[in-house]
């Protein structure tokens, strides 16, 4: 692992592949992928993430618990969370639990990339 840790959790196979795509493409990463919440939650016990990117509307545990799960357990790390399904108190919600952004599904990498340097996780001046 040599990489920045990420972790992306969504059930959606396509909307796994489609985050990580929209990461930029000269950042070294290391991904780790969670098909629902109970595997995100293993995850972050086992491994520490720099950041987790989240979908909301998930079986077995939602976006909600999971940001519950990483607020009780003091886990660090950033988390954005990316759904289709979002209506303004789920935003303010999600907000309140410690997420860093909200993006709207389809995530788009311009979209990503511009929080992620909003918040220095990732400087593409760095990179080039």
């Amino acid at each position: 692992m040599n990489g920045f840790p990420i972790l992306i959790c969504d059930d959606s196979m396509l909307a796994r592949k489609s985050a990580r795509k929209a990461l930029p493409r000269d950042w070294l990463v290391d991904v780790t992928y969670a098909a629902n919440g109970r595997e995100a939650v293993q995850a972050l016990q086992n491994q520490h993430f720099g950041l987790v990117l989240l979908d909301l509307t998930m079986p077995e545990m939602d976006g909600v618990q999971i940001l519950e799960a990483i607020r009780e357990h003091k886990w660090e790390t950033f988390v954005i969370v990316i759904s289709g399904d979002i209506q303004p108190q789920m935003k303010d919600r999600v907000m309140s639990l410690g997420a860093l952004d909200f993006i709207n599904k389809p995530v788009k990498a311009e979209r990503l990339g511009a929080i992620l340097e909003m918040y220095g996780l990732f400087q593409a001046s760095l990179v080039e």
